[in-house]
C-alpha cells in the first residue's frame, strides 16, 4: 500500500471508525499493513463477539475430518440422549447440526432472553430448551448468543475434551495462536469489564465449564489473520492440512440467506456478493477473506452500538489500494 493510501485510510479510521483498535492486512501471504489504535498494541486481546462462531464452525469441521462427528446431518438430540423433551415438542427432534451452522433453526422466543441465559447454570441446556417450538426448520433466523452453544456441547461430547482444549490441540497451536484459559464471570460487573477489556486472554465458559459458541473469544488481529490465511489456503497452514479443503469450500458457500438484509450465509460464515467472505462480530470485528485478491483483512474493535460497516470500509479503503 502506498503512503497516500494508508493516510487516507487512517484519516477515515480517526474520523468514522473510532472504536477500531487493531488491523492487519495480508496480501499474497505477506503482511502489508499492521497497526494499532486507541492505546492498543500487538499484545492486546479483544473480545471479537460473533467471530467466535466461525472459529467453532472450523472446530466442527475438524471433528468431522477426524471422524469424531459423523456428519452435519446428525440430529442434535443424538448427542443429548438424556434430554427430556417438553410436552408437545415436535420440531426439536428433527433439528440437525447443519441447521445450527446455517442459522435455520426456529426458536421459542421473540426477543433474546439474555438475562435468563446469563444467570442460568447451563448455557447449553438453556439453548436446547429454546430450540424448536412451532417454527419451521430451514428459515433463516440469526441467533446472536442463544442457540450456538449447542454446538459447543456437541464438540465436548464428540471429542471427550473441552472446546478450548480441542481447539488448542487441533487449531490454535498449529497456527501458533495462544489462547490461555477459560474466562468465567461471578457477577454482571465482571462481565461488563470483560467487554471493555483489552488484556484478557481466553475464551468465556459457562458455569459447567463449556466454552461459548456464539461469542466470548478474545484474540489479536494477527491471530485472526492466521485464521483467514488458513481458509484462503483451503485449510492448509505452513504446509499442513489443518481442516479439509472440502470443509472450507462448504463453509464459504451459500446455504441460507438473511432475506431482510439480503445477506448470504455459509456455515457460520457470511458470504459476500463479490467473491469474498467473512467472520463478523459485533462492534466491527472481522476476518475478511478475498480469494480473488489473495487478501486477508483482520480488524479488532471495542464494542460500540451500531458501528459503521467494516465491509464497506474494506471495499472503499483497502480493496482499491492493494
Amino acid at each position: 500500500m502506498k503512503q497516500e493510501q494508508i493516510k487516507r485510510m487512517e484519516d477515515a479510521i480517526a474520523a468514522d471508525y473510532k472504536n477500531m483498535v487493531g488491523m492487519v492486512i495480508v496480501k499474497d501471504g505477506e503482511t502489508v499493513y499492521e497497526n494499532y489504535y486507541n492505546g492498543c498494541t500487538a499484545e492486546s486481546r479483544i473480545h471479537v463477539f460473533s467471530v467466535t462462531k466461525s472459529v467453532v464452525s472450523i472446530l466442527i469441521g475438524i471433528a468431522i475430518d477426524k471422524g469424531l462427528i459423523k456428519s452435519i446431518d446428525d440430529r442434535v438430540l443424538d448427542y443429548y440422549p438424556n434430554y427430556t423433551l417438553k410436552r408437545g415438542e415436535k420440531t426439536l427432534p428433527d433439528i440437525r447440526i447443519k441447521d445450527i451452522l446455517t442459522m435455520t433453526v426456529p426458536y421459542k422466543y421473540k426477543f433474546n432472553p439474555y438475562t435468563k441465559y446469563f444467570t442460568s447454570m447451563d448455557w447449553v441446556k438453556f439453548s436446547l430448551d429454546k430450540m424448536g417450538g412451532k417454527g419451521k426448520i430451514g428459515e433463516f433466523r440469526y441467533a446472536p448468543i442463544i442457540g450456538p452453544d449447542v454446538l459447543s456441547g456437541i464438540l465436548v461430547k464428540a471429542t471427550g475434551q473441552s472446546v478450548l482444549d480441542f481447539a488448542k490441540e487441533n487449531l490454535f497451536e498449529p497456527l501458533d495462536i495462544n489462547i490461555e484459559k477459560n474466562i468465567t464471570f461471578h457477577s454482571k460487573e465482571e462481565q461488563m469489564e470483560f467487554y471493555k477489556s483489552t488484556d484478557m486472554n481466553g475464551w468465556v465458559a459457562d458455569p459447567q465449564g463449556v466454552n461459548t459458541a456464539g461469542w466470548g473469544l478474545t484474540i489479536s488481529p494477527v491471530d485472526m489473520a492466521k485464521i483467514g490465511q488458513l481458509f484462503l489456503n483451503m485449510g492448509k497452514y505452513s504446509g499442513k492440512q489443518i481442516v479439509s479443503e472440502k470443509w472450507v469450500e462448504e463453509s464459504t458457500t451459500e446455504h441460507s440467506r438473511w432475506k431482510k438484509m439480503n445477506l448470504p450465509y455459509g456455515y457460520l460464515w457470511w458470504i459476500g456478493e463479490t467473491g469474498g467472505y467473512a467472520a463478523m462480530g459485533d462492534g466491527g470485528n472481522i476476518i475478511y477473506v478475498n480469494p480473488d485478491k489473495n487478501l486477508v483483512v483482520a480488524i479488532t474493535s471495542l464494542f460500540y452500538p451500531r458501528a459503521k460497516d467494516r465491509i464497506e470500509f474494506i471495499e472503499k479503503y483497502i480493496l482499491t489500494s492493494v
